[in-house]
């Protein structure tokens, strides 16, 4: 999931807009890109790859602003 939210598109600066982005960050969790033309997001609770709970977006800020 963390490759997925720090992939970069050189052909596409708006995210919403790449084929390849998969998961948003939206209201404090997560969600799938509705690739539609627009900006949908459907919010998940758990990985879409592994299965594992997702845990809340403020949490790993968090966590990460205390790696540094």
């Amino acid at each position: 999931m963390s490759a997925d939210l720090q992939h970069r598109c050189d052909v596409h600066p708006d995210r919403s807009e790449c084929p390849d982005a998969f998961i948003a960050k939206v209201q404090g969790g997560y969600g799938l890109m509705v690739h539609d033309g627009g900006s949908s997001v459907v919010e998940i609770a758990f990985c879409p790859w592994c299965g594992s709970k997702l845990p809340p977006i403020a949490r790993l800020i968090l966590e990460d602003e205390e790696d540094d």
